[in-house]
């Protein structure tokens, strides 16, 4: 049986995976998070051989569970199932050691086909998905990632800083080599364009 647990904030989704996952004769749902947080949580005490996870979701994102899993040698695979079709959440999701990556909208057998490709060790990434991650490089740098995503809280140059643990100068320079690398004006446009684009 390939063990697996599902990571999605919205419980009707949630449900609705796990439940269809159930029908499946070799795939056993083991949990269910409705956050990042408790989805790593998840991973480290019952030792999946996936995790079935959402993008966006509170506490942490899927991506960074999957980063977070890759830093401890963690042996659980990551699936990511998304709306989020972007290249650039692809190609972050590629550089956190994420082996699969399919849309919401994907059949529920070709879901499961994908957690069978990547429990024996394979890589499951939608086609178009695929070729279109390596047409849109990610420019950021984290810390760069991490200020834009502060600012679009609204936060001042202080205020991340002390959330960073870093001085207003230098989130300020942050924040202005962000604008330029994605051709913005001001943070606000920054962000903007960074979340359009899947890099936030």
């Amino acid at each position: 049986m390939i063990r697996v647990v599902v990571a999605e904030d919205q419980v009707l989704v949630l449900g609705a995976i796990a439940t269809l996952l159930g029908y499946e004769p070799d795939i056993e749902v083991v949990g269910r998070a409705t956050d990042g947080d408790a989805a790593l949580e998840l991973v480290r005490t019952v030792a999946p051989d996936i995790l079935l996870s959402d993008i966006e979701m509170p506490q942490r994102s899927g991506i960074e569970v999957a980063q977070a899993i890759a830093n401890e040698r963690l042996p659980t695979r990551v699936v990511i199932v998304t709306t989020f079709g972007r290249a650039g959440y692809l190609r972050r999701a590629q550089n956190a050691g994420v082996r699969g990556y399919l849309l919401k909208d994907s059949p529920v057998d070709e879901l499961a086909a994908a957690i069978r490709v990547v429990a024996g060790g394979g890589r499951a990434i939608a086609a178009d998905l695929a070729t279109a991650a390596w047409e849109a490089e990610d420019p950021l740098t984290e810390r760069e990632r991490a200020s834009l995503r502060l600012a679009e809280e609204g936060l001042s140059n202080k205020e991340i800083g002390r959330r960073l643990s870093l001085s207003p100068g230098t989130v300020r320079n942050y924040l202005s080599e962000a604008a330029a690398k994605v051709g913005a004006h001001n943070r606000v446009e920054a962000g903007r364009i960074a979340r359009a684009k899947g890099w936030l």
